[in-house]
């Protein structure tokens, strides 16, 4: 004969469930609800707290990852570190046709100075201790120093051959030179610029790149024979190479996305984005944006992105959190939107008219355009400074 079967009230069998729990005993129908505590079985509803973020194992020498979530956790508005914040703040114009470099006063956009680099400069490129702006003479084959703090050259150029674009490590142990004709990835020590390994390279035109979340490795892209490099960070070695599925496809500019799980590279003739896997560097999938697409700069609050596209004078957003591009800004008397960098207080997009001998300030909330500054010919790699951060990657600036 069964026992006669026992009907416990709710607030009866939580008791019993609470008591068994808290001694460490199991029973069938007592196991707490996945998105509970155990106080919550007792009547009292408390919110989990949210599990730890697994610490990344960056690059040794690396400063940490302060959000795993968020690489540019450091770049917020105005997050200025102590090392740049009484530094002017200038947006310095490298004009390759000129050889020289306009330095704008952001707060009336006027050009206060120009500065006689050497020949053919193509970005101005914050060092990792961001104490120093290295002006890249692609075809001079030096680096012209400039000192931030006062806006003005810091002492003779430094010889370095073929420096079309400027990388450093993560740790800061190494300056990446993106010798672009010389088909060489050069790592060279930071401050002084001596040579320490030369990593050939075959495809043609290496000229800009981004590091991985943990700096383990970088993604370079090749724009003359529309390939993609991923080099070992450490070992100074390419260990992936492939060729963009896209007939004359000329890649640019790289950043990697706020969550690091993606690398996004500017295409120029594919017109669009790549969007590539960077652990699995399988075949990237392309996300057409507009004609000439050519630099990445990410929003004050990482939830955008701003692609400029110089082949038909418009800026696209692409907002992380959606996944798609949401926005189009188009300048209103066209012009040739290519590289720059957003204002330390992230209301500014700045970007150089690489055709049109002029620069664009425009406004990251509206997408007005505020104004459009002659400058020198050709102008190029322009980098707004100082801007928030701990360290510097390089480039026109891409800060973590």
């Amino acid at each position: 004969m069964k026992p006669p079967r026992m009907h416990l009230t709710r607030r009866t069998r939580t008791l019993m469930c609470g008591a068994l729990l808290a001694t460490g005993a199991a029973l069938a129908g007592c196991a707490t609800p996945a998105d509970q505590s155990t106080d919550t079985a007792l009547g009292t509803k408390a919110p989990v707290k949210p599990a730890k973020q697994k610490a990344v194992q960056g690059l040794p020498g690396m400063p940490p990852v302060l959000d795993p979530k968020d690489l540019y956790a450091a770049d917020r508005p105005n997050q200025l570190s102590p090392v740049v914040k009484d530094f002017k703040q200038r947006v310095y114009v490298p004009n390759t046709n000129s050889n020289t470099v306009s330095v704008i006063d952001p707060k009336t956009y006027k050009v206060v100075d120009t500065i006689d680099v050497g020949t053919q400069p193509q970005h101005v490129v914050p060092s990792w201790d961001m104490k120093t702006l290295w002006v890249n003479n692609n075809r001079g084959h030096t680096l012209t120093p400039l000192d931030p703090r006062t806006a003005e050259r810091r002492g003779p150029d430094v010889e370095v051959h073929d420096p079309y674009n400027l990388y450093f490590t993560p740790n800061g142990k190494h300056a990446v030179v993106m010798a672009s004709l010389d088909r060489e990835l050069v790592f060279r020590d930071p401050h002084t610029m001596k040579r320490k390994h030369t990593e050939p390279v075959s495809c043609y035109g290496v000229n800009h790149a981004d590091f991985s979340r943990d700096g383990r490795y970088f993604i370079v892209s090749c724009e003359f024979s529309a390939e993609l490099l991923k080099v070992d960070t450490e070992k100074m070695k390419v260990v992936g190479q492939q060729k963009l599925p896209f007939e004359g496809a000329m890649p640019q500019d790289v950043k990697i996305s706020p969550d690091g799980k993606t690398f996004y590279i500017a295409d120029m003739m594919a017109h669009g984005v790549w969007v590539l896997d960077g652990e699995k560097f399988t075949t990237p999938r392309l996300m057409p944006t507009g004609k000439g697409a050519h630099g990445l700069y990410v929003s004050r609050d990482s939830k955008e992105m701003y692609i400029p596209n110089r082949g038909e004078g418009s800026v696209s957003v692409f907002d992380f959190p959606k996944n798609r591009l949401t926005k189009k800004w188009w300048l209103p008397d066209g012009g040739s939107p290519d590289m720059g960098g957003v204002s330390a207080d992230g209301n500014v997009l700045w970007l150089s008219g690489r055709y049109d001998s002029e620069v664009y300030a425009i406004d990251t909330r509206s997408g007005e355009q505020l104004a459009r500054i002659p400058v020198g010919g050709g102008p190029h790699g322009l980098a707004v400074y100082p801007q928030p951060g701990r360290y510097s990657l390089g480039h026109t600036g891409v800060f973590r």
